[in-house]
């Protein structure tokens, strides 16, 4: 590994790591290991954590050093009002610029996402038919914002609301967008992307709802088994005494 590229190359597999979910928030980054993991010094370890530091990935704590980046519910739900900003603007440009080709490349990818087989898969289809979609118009900082953003949005959402929100209705609005950029109609397909995006956001949060269902009744279920417990072993205390009694 070349020392001059080693720090992107480091940055690029932690990148992946992080937006895939392999590495969750929270995590620590320990430097001396990740060198070694890489076969590396610490220093390019060290660059390539703070390139993902300024892009929001990863966070330095006085005593705990670096550690993935966590977004609590309402951060989530702000970036996916950003995806609106961004990537209807990005679908607007983008019509004008379409071929026949990219019809039949988003029609492609909308093909291999009714086939894939499960919720990781249908988010990572679901990422490679916006990117198509936006590709046309060709604005390089405009493309790299909504890929930054999405990448942060999709590492707590990807599978969560997959799951969620199931495929059918995604697919739906997928092929809806692009029936009307094929008719070339900009305002009705960016009306349809941004109620699009406004589902996910709906169902992010019935999907938390139900997390945090589930997480008190796991917790009400608990704490009535140990209160059971302690029933038990007074009641058996109980009966110890009276049978010493008799």
């Amino acid at each position: 590994m070349a020392t001059s590229s080693a720090p992107d190359l480091v940055r690029g597999e932690l990148r992946r790591a992080i937006l895939d979910g392999k590495l969750e928030g929270g995590a620590q980054l320990k430097q001396d290991e990740l060198a070694e993991r890489f076969g590396v010094s610490r220093i390019p370890v060290r660059e390539a954590l703070k390139q993902l530091a300024a892009e929001g990935l990863v966070t330095f704590h006085p005593n705990r050093g670096a550690v993935v980046s966590s977004l609590s519910l309402d951060e989530v739900l702000e970036m996916l009002e950003i995806r609106i900003a961004l990537e209807c603007r990005a679908l607007r440009l983008a019509i004008p610029n379409m071929l026949e080709e990219d019809f039949e490349d988003l029609s492609r990818i909308l093909d291999d996402y009714d086939r894939g087989p499960n919720a990781q898969t249908w988010g990572e289809m679901n990422w490679r038919f916006h990117a198509a979609l936006y590709a046309p118009c060709h604005r390089s900082k405009l493309l790299a914002m909504i890929d930054a953003n999405y990448g942060h949005v999709g590492r707590f959402t990807r599978v969560q609301v997959s799951l969620a929100a199931g495929k059918e209705r995604p697919q739906r609005e997928h092929r809806e967008i692009l029936n009307a950029c094929r008719e070339g109609n900009a305002d009705r397909a960016a009306r349809l992307l941004e109620e699009h995006i406004v589902y996910t956001q709906k169902s992010l949060l019935a999907a938390t709802r139900r997390q945090r269902a589930e997480e008190q009744e796991s917790k009400r279920t608990g704490q009535l088994s140990r209160r059971r417990g302690r029933a038990g072993k007074g009641n058996g205390k109980a009966s110890l005494r009276k049978a010493r009694q008799r």
